[in-house]
């Protein structure tokens, strides 16, 4: 049961997820379509570059009393939008197909990484529990709550042993901008490139704003002692605006010199207004809390992006 098969984990998500099984003592190997990453890996972790659609592949890295993390998923809500036929045809046969497979390879478990809240829709009450009603609002969501219908079939009709988790909005250190997602991220690059920072609304969204090392402690703790079958919620159980954020992040901005900026634009129609998670289920079966603080998880990455940015903190990102 040492080994762990993460598909996907050369991400953001993915990259937390393998340093807390490496300290767990886990055996990693991480597949992902991309070229291997630039960061050194931990200890007991190793890369192989392939696509997990590609059955022969996967067949070749499926072990029998091994576990399996799916964090894989080829596009983001706004993206979605463009062409829903795309974000379908990419993500939903490919995952129904490594279903299957696993169902058949004799595996210990399958840990899914779903979306958060926003397969939900918009809440009928906060925070949001496993048994409220989904009512999903974007082309992506739709498919991910569909996977995770197939995952849970598969678990009935099958015994998959399948774990799914949703966690809530994840921020931290290294980031990627530009994607589509990752509010806080994008905040920070505009604030210190003196750029304004877009806001949807008079508010903007509310959101449960959760540190990546939290969110891989949660993963890790749903695969080890998540209950077959079963869906958790992975936040903080607090909900922050987009102008809250940027209230936290105006005085790291004017330590620096720095000012924060808003341009405010229509709301978006495929934008949930709120969405803050209840994770008691998993902090019952595994004791998982989360321990970043909002203010100090925006800290840790405010100072290293301006470290990124190089002196004076306006220059480009090396």
């Amino acid at each position: 049961m040492s080994f762990v098969l993460l598909i996907g984990g050369a991400g953001f998500i993915g990259q937390a997820v393998c340093r807390q099984l490496s300290a767990a003592g886990r055996d990693v190997v991480i597949l992902g379509r991309g070229a291997p990453p630039e960061q050194p890996l931990p200890r007991g972790c190793r890369y192989v570059q392939g696509d997990y659609a590609n059955l022969g592949v996967l067949r070749g890295l499926l072990r029998s009393g091994g576990d399996v993390v799916n964090l894989a998923y080829a596009t983001v809500p706004k993206t979605s939008f463009g062409d829903p036929s795309f974000d379908l045809l990419s993500n939903l046969p490919a995952n129904v197909a490594l279903l299957q497979e696993v169902a058949s390879a004799g595996v210990n478990r399958l840990l899914i990484v779903s979306s958060g809240g926003t397969v939900y829709g918009e809440p009928s009450s906060l925070p949001i529990r496993e048994d409220h009603p989904t009512r999903p609002i974007s082309p992506s969501c739709i498919t991910k709550l569909t996977i995770d219908s197939y995952a849970r079939m598969f678990h009935i009709t099958a015994g998959l042993p399948v774990v799914i988790v949703r966690p809530a909005n994840a921020y931290g250190e290294g980031q990627r901008t530009g994607v589509g997602k990752g509010f806080i991220a994008a905040a920070i690059e505009a604030i210190q490139a003196g750029r304004a920072v877009e806001i949807y609304g008079a508010e903007g969204t509310v959101r449960d704003y959760i540190h990546v090392s939290d969110v891989a402690c949660g993963i890790v703790a749903a695969l080890g002692r998540g209950e077959n079958g079963q869906i958790y919620n992975l936040g903080s159980g607090s909900g922050s605006s987009n102008l809250d954020i940027l209230r936290h992040l105006g005085s790291l901005a004017e330590a620096d010199g720095l000012a924060v900026q808003c341009r405010h634009l229509p709301e978006r129609r495929f934008d949930v207004s709120a969405n803050v998670l209840d994770s008691t289920l998993l902090r019952q079966i595994s004791g998982w809390e989360p321990s970043v603080v909002l203010r100090d998880g925006l800290a840790r990455l405010w100072v290293e992006s301006m470290r990124r940015r190089g002196p004076g903190g306006t220059g480009a990102s090396g």
